[in-house]
């Protein structure tokens, strides 16, 4: 497994205990602001920076990201995340949330599966 594969997983990792542990529950800095998948936790590469100074384009999800879908101000919304191409831009967030879990689950077991070849 190349090293970005690994640290593609150790990413989906984080993200998939950040969700679990309720890390997009409200803010308690800004409860009234909702809380953004991705963006709101330590994968996005500019977390914490409202200067959004990293583009997107290297960040390591964009490989999950149509093409048709890259030049979004949020592409990582755009990953779809079942058989019905559901994302976090489309889905509501109850729904979000649980099919952003199914993901992250799926795309772990596949790297690791991987990297036990």
């Amino acid at each position: 497994m190349s090293a970005a594969n690994r640290e593609l997983l150790e990413k989906l990792k984080f993200e998939l205990a950040f969700v679990e542990d309720g890390g997009y529950g409200r803010s308690v800095r800004t409860p009234r602001q909702p809380t953004s998948p991705f963006q709101d936790s330590l994968t996005c590469l500019n977390f914490g920076d409202p200067a959004r100074p990293h583009p997107c384009a290297e960040c390591i999800l964009m490989r999950y990201v149509p093409e048709s879908c890259q030049g979004e101000d949020v592409p990582c919304h755009h990953i779809p995340l079942d058989e019905e191409s559901g994302t976090i831009a489309t889905l509501d967030a109850a729904s979000s949330e649980k099919a952003l879990k199914r993901w992250l689950r799926h795309e772990i077991d596949r790297l690791e599966g991987e990297l036990a070849v």
